[in-house]
């Protein structure tokens, strides 16, 4: 599953470079625009944004304050991580569900240029916090921010 939603995030990243740089060159070279390209570049970007977002949360990229987390006694350190797995399933979980409330309240609306339904957009949304709901309920039994060298 995970190497699926790696290539899925890499089509879609090179779909977002790709977009803008057709573009130019049509624009530029051949004064012939594309309709909606700034349209689909958005919907690119949100896609490629919250599909990803459950394999930084599994590879423990996510930012974290580690000098913090890392200058707590080790018994509060490990508290203050289970609060932290903790909070995380909840806003996780409570924004994949209103993603996917938000999803049955504009079945019918779409983009005004392309015509790209808005289910999409959100459906991407809901995917990705749902993903890194689980992806955190995994990790209430070692949570990857202890190896991370990503920090704030």
């Amino acid at each position: 599953m995970r190497r699926l939603l790696e290539i899925l995030c890499v089509l879609l990243l090179a779909a977002l470079v790709a977009v803008p740089f057709i573009q130019v060159i049509m624009r530029d070279v051949f004064g012939a625009a594309i309709v909606g390209a700034e349209e689909l570049t958005r919907f690119l970007l949100i896609c490629t944004v919250f599909i990803a977002y459950p394999l930084v949360i599994d590879s423990g990229e996510n930012i974290v304050m580690g000098e913090l987390r890392e200058a707590l006694p080790p018994r509060l350190r490990s508290m203050v991580g289970m609060l932290i797995s903790v909070c995380a399933i909840a806003t996780c979980g409570f924004l994949a569900w209103v993603a996917v409330d938000n999803i049955s309240a504009n079945l019918k609306n779409a983009t005004p240029t392309l015509k790209i339904p808005f289910w999409l957009f959100m459906g991407a949304t809901a995917f990705g916090f749902a993903g890194a709901c689980l992806v955190h309920l995994r990790h209430l039994r070692k949570p990857p921010q202890a190896q991370s060298s990503v920090t704030l």
